[in-house]
């Protein structure tokens, strides 16, 4: 690559200050949030519209110039970030945030690629509806980065999976050409459903640049609860209740453990104890309606109530007003950002079947703990979809190279057992570059030559996201 050359041909094509060749200005687009990766590019694109990107790509091509597109920069396995070769130049979408049209009758927002998720909720909001997606990072990820990576969050066990919120797409393939599927329809069986082959692809196959979403109702009544229990079984045969009587109301169902909870006590602002005393393990259940004549509050009481009469529970608190709510759901929230002022932490985004979640978690936590002595295993997530986030803390005062340096064999571990219970090795963070060599473990041989086919068929030069998710 020439990058003066190309730098200002880009240049031509965008305007020469959407082009970022200064390496201090290029420095937040080159470094994730865990620190594991720390990438090198000649430039990097901010294009400002779709004809922006296509033109991008069209130049790319004949030239072979490899890309990498970028939302948010908060992907967890590395897709987004340039390969330390500098060969790579980096795509940002983040110009592109317009909100191209809230359609509240229809229940659709149509977007653009760089719209905050936060913003997102709150044009929804304003509209009187809900965009139900709901992340840790929502303040500063895109909605095509989660498209992109199919993100899951904490309302998949009502809402379902990005995936399941997406109607249309506007794609920009990796000759340049514009794919406008920006349709609204609900029902639409004329052949093959594109949109499904870019969404979760990690930007392989095509780079969204828009997309139709499904709004739903607001909800006029939301009530939480933070559960102090004694194990995950106790949780899971919670979550059996509140899904028996509640069922599509119960809208959300974590499952925490007490060392993250410290850890949130410790260093996450505005954080305090929901309840009086400490226990093993916690659940934070939300349920919601769109209906002010449907009593959810007695409905959450007749819940818990019923696990009290059993010994399930040992504590609960019921969240008094909206802004105990939101405090509950801070301390959730905040439970993968202060791991980092505990030392090193290995992670893994992992699922099972939500019936064996307890089962899981007692033999990954004996097989870490016996693998690094004194480690502390944090894991939490959604119970209610099975997805847990498998993370282990260093030990107390141990050195955080060393630890993280462990991060292959502990993987080889817990990934073991993940497929012993015939769960996944990535639940909703995607694969990225820190999983694509594990594929070949979890994927058949007919799989991975059929993932190969369409990443030929769409992208033949291998310019798009390049070393990301393919083994």
């Amino acid at each position: 690559m020439e990058p003066n050359n190309h730098a200002e041909n880009f240049g031509k094509l965008i305007g020469a200050g959407n082009v970022i060749t200064d390496p201090v200005d290029q420095a937040p687009y080159l470094v994730e949030w865990r620190d594991l990766y720390h990438g090198r590019t000649p430039m990097v694109l901010r294009p400002g519209s779709t004809e922006d990107v296509g033109a991008i790509m069209r130049y790319a091509s004949q030239n072979g110039i490899a890309i990498v597109p970028q939302g948010g920069n908060t992907g967890l396995v590395g897709g987004q970030i340039p390969r330390e070769s500098g060969l790579e130049v980096v795509l940002s979408l983040g110009r592109m945030n317009r909100i191209r049209a809230v359609d509240p009758q229809g229940f659709t927002i149509t977007v653009e690629a760089g719209v905050v998720l936060e913003a997102v909720q709150t044009a929804a909001e304003e509209a009187d509806r809900l965009f139900p997606l709901s992340l840790g990072a929502q303040g500063s990820c895109q909605i095509g980065g989660n498209i992109s990576t199919n993100a899951g969050g904490t309302a998949v066990l009502a809402y379902g999976n990005t995936r399941d919120l997406v109607l249309g797409l506007e794609v920009v393939l990796a000759n340049g050409e514009i794919w406008n599927g920006l349709r609204t329809l609900r029902k639409d069986n004329t052949g093959y459903d594109l949109k499904q082959l870019f969404i979760g692809a990690e930007g392989t196959l095509g780079i969204i640049t828009a997309a139709a979403l499904k709004l739903f109702p607001k909800p006029k009544k939301l009530e939480a609860a933070f559960v102090g229990l004694a194990s995950p079984e106790d949780a899971l045969a919670l979550f059996s209740i509140a899904k028996a009587q509640a069922g599509p109301v119960l809208t959300g169902f974590e499952l925490m453990p007490r060392t993250g909870v410290e850890f949130c006590l410790r260093h996450l602002g505005g954080a305090r104890d929901p309840l009086t005393g400490p226990h093993n393990w916690y659940a934070l259940m939300e349920l919601s309606s769109g209906s002010d004549a449907f009593e959810i509050r007695a409905l959450q009481e007749a819940i818990l109530a019923e696990a009290f009469e059993t010994g399930l529970v040992e504590d609960a608190a019921f969240a008094q007003s909206l802004q105990q709510v939101k405090d509950f759901w801070h301390i959730r929230h905040g439970m993968s950002e202060v791991q980092k002022e505990e030392g090193g932490s290995i992670k893994h985004d992992v699922s099972v079947p939500v019936a064996l979640i307890p089962e899981f978690l007692a033999e990954a936590i004996a097989a870490v703990e016996a693998f690094v002595p004194g480690c502390r295993p944090v894991p939490f997530g959604h119970l209610g979809d099975g997805n847990i986030h498998f993370n282990v803390s260093q030990p107390e005062g141990a050195d955080k190279a060393a630890f993280v340096a462990k991060w292959d064999e502990m993987n080889t571990i817990v990934h073991g057992i993940v497929h012993k219970f015939g769960g996944s090795i990535s639940a909703e963070h995607g694969i990225g570059r820190l999983k694509k060599d594990l594929l070949p473990g979890v994927k058949s041989k007919v799989e991975l030559d059929l993932m190969r086919r369409l990443k030929q068929a769409l992208d033949p030069e291998g310019i798009l996201n390049p070393g990301r998710v393919l083994p």
